[in-house]
């Protein structure tokens, strides 16, 4: 069994069917985009009614020229007739244009909406089920497929239009003949329903495949550096090509087997036209068909082949979409079962709305955040936090500390849910919050990890990150979170731009930048963790003396530096996940044991134990 196969076995068991049905999300954007869909409908029907019109004309003119049955029209009129006919489907052709490129962009605007809205709304510290370029594979060919087949809809309605005004003029002239002509077609869609489950399987495996050498594209040009520092150049492209070779052999699969139905179809075309050939010459003989009919009877034969093959194009692409609706949902995991087609405006036109301020209603006055029994475990371990109390009333500076791997972070996370619980409650102000996730955002609390995320925009862009507000604000920001002098220093000020993950900034450059970031929102809740790592001591105290010059300013801090504990209103100890102790520093300092190991680890940091590495074979030299 090849890796590719392996594959396929895998994915099937790893993508459950989605919470909605396939064909709900395509009505539901049908619906959405009804306004487009509609007139495209009507379009597609105008022109299939005027298809007709070559295959009638074309039947009166061998009349004319055989003489075998009587001819309604001159030559000139004929001609008239597929003048205005041309003209007729041109219009609808037209009118096809104007439609579908609208519906297109609308749907897959809203799609792309819902998906990118409902992955920010996952838990902030829990990984994405794919991998960044397999994620963006989801934004890209899946949400492409899914307004492409509401349009297909349009296309074999019209075609089954065009069939039954075919079949019902082909039956007046000979049933039997009709008959006969189209049984290669109904044994084709039999075959291509019963090979449905192959197509579905092997769109998987090239998906799968396509998001994985996307993904490590992606990887590969954001560590340029170290793969040149390892000098792991030729060890990327081999891994390279051989990924790429596994995604080739899928491709190839998902492609040689679609040509092979498509064959199918398009042949059966040959067949019915062989039947026809089979039983014409006699009936022509007997007067019942006539060369006419014969010429009427082929060309209508192309259009009942387009019909059966695009037929079975559809079932197989709407098997093939149930893939992509079940990986989207993977995904947006844990949304609600509509959340991929709700419905919301889409601004692909006009003026944009207006960015607003951060609304505060009187509510999101922080007088005390509590929790109880807070209490979560990393998946198959005991890893985490147990039983956290906590209390934090308005103007307190509260520290979290402890060693290494203590659950300082995890608190944190757990408690601005970032983390779900699996236990416990969080009050804010006496009130229980239920989706931690959602209420921990400004104007509530404001939040910097230890290694925060910087985009490649501007220094001005990655502190308001969108919000409306002048200079002079940002300028207060940069001047609380102590970048003013690193502000001079940069070559175009506000204007900088920080390249990839903020890589032109320092790591003290980058906390202090994402802090800007929380102070221009003035949230009720101040969320550090670790904010002072990369920071010197006269920084950090500064930075502290200037976040307390506003007296409203409530902070919940993990931190290790003497800076931090000895301005907190209320210190928290973290052993092992559960609280070993807490209140303030002297009182700790006499009675806390794991304190006192901390406070002194910190003065006097412990001696590395010695390491022997062992020697390294020289590198040869080419020449040598």
């Amino acid at each position: 069994m090849t890796t590719a196969d392996l594959v396929n076995d895998e994915l099937d068991k790893k993508y459950p069917k989605p919470p909605i049905a396939t064909w709900k999300v395509i009505w539901r954007l049908i619906v959405y985009g009804r306004r487009f869909w509609i007139p495209n409908l009507i379009a597609m029907l105008f022109l299939n009614i005027f298809w007709q019109l070559p295959g009638l004309l074309n039947r009166e003119f061998f009349n004319l020229l055989t003489g075998e049955a009587d001819a309604h029209f001159g030559i000139w009129t004929l001609v008239a007739l597929l003048f205005v006919g041309e003209v007729a489907r041109l219009a609808g052709i037209w009118g096809l244009i104007q439609t579908n490129v609208p519906f297109f962009v609308h749907t897959m605007t809203l799609l792309r909406k819902n998906l990118l809205s409902n992955v920010l709304k996952r838990p902030g510290a829990k990984a994405l089920p794919y991998s960044p370029g397999e994620a963006i594979s989801r934004f890209r060919g899946d949400v492409f497929e899914m307004p492409l087949f509401a349009l297909w809809i349009n296309d074999i309605l019209g075609m089954i239009f065009f069939g039954v005004i075919a079949f019902t003029i082909m039956i007046s002239i000979n049933a039997r003949i009709t008959a006969l002509a189209v049984i290669p077609f109904i044994l084709v869609a039999i075959g291509a329903n019963a090979a449905t489950e192959r197509i579905e399987k092997y769109r998987r495996a090239s998906r799968k495949w396509a998001g994985i050498v996307t993904g490590f594209i992606g990887e590969m040009f954001g560590a340029v550096q170290a793969v040149k520092v390892a000098t792991a150049e030729e060890g990327m492209i081999a891994h390279f090509n051989e990924i790429n070779d596994e995604r080739r052999q899928v491709a190839l699969k998902d492609a040689l087997f679609q040509q092979i139905l498509n064959s199918f179809f398009r042949n059966a075309v040959t067949l019915g036209t062989g039947a026809i050939l089979l039983l014409a010459g006699q009936a022509i003989q007997r007067g019942e068909f006539t060369v006419g009919d014969f010429a009427l009877f082929a060309f209508y034969l192309e259009f009942v082949s387009e019909l059966t093959a695009f037929g079975g194009l559809l079932w197989a692409r709407y098997r093939q979409i149930g893939v992509s609706v079940s990986r989207m949902y993977r995904l947006m995991e844990g949304a609600p079962d509509e959340a991929l087609v709700e419905f919301s405006k889409v601004y692909l036109s006009g003026e944009l709305p207006e960015i607003t301020d951060i609304v505060r209603p009187d509510s999101s006055k922080l007088h005390e955040l509590a929790a109880h029994n807070l209490t979560y475990h990393y998946p198959n371990t005991e890893n985490g936090i147990t039983d956290i109390n906590l209390r934090l009333p308005r103007g307190q500076f509260t520290v979290i500390t402890g060693r290494v791997g203590s659950g300082k972070t995890t608190l944190l996370r757990v408690l601005l849910g970032l983390l779900p619980r699996d236990e416990g409650v969080v009050q804010w102000n006496g009130a229980n919050v239920d989706n931690l996730g959602d209420f921990f955002v400004p104007p509530h609390s404001a939040y910097t990890s230890q290694v925060p995320r910087l985009f490649s925009h501007t220094l001005r862009d990655n502190v308001l990150m969108g919000l409306p507000y002048e200079d002079e604000r940002v300028m207060a920001a940069i001047h609380a979170s102590v970048m003013e002098q690193d502000l001079v220093d940069l070559e175009d000020g506000l204007e900088s731009m920080l390249g990839p993950k903020g890589v032109k900034l320092s790591g003290g450059q980058m906390q202090r930048t994402a802090a800007a970031r929380m102070f221009i929102r003035q949230p009720e809740l101040l969320v550090f963790d670790d904010l002072s790592s990369a920071l010197d001591v006269e920084t950090e105290a500064i930075l502290w003396e200037r976040v307390f010059t506003n007296q409203a300013a409530t902070c919940l801090v993990v931190s290790h530096r003497k800076a931090a504990l000895r301005r907190a209103d209320h210190i928290i100890v973290l052993k092992n996940g559960r609280i070993e102790a807490e209140g303030q520093l002297d009182d700790l300092l006499a009675s806390c044991a794991e304190f006192q190991a901390l406070w002194e680890g910190d003065l006097e940091p412990a001696t590395p134990p010695t390491y022997e590495a062992p020697a390294l074979e020289p590198i040869p030299v080419a020449g040598d």
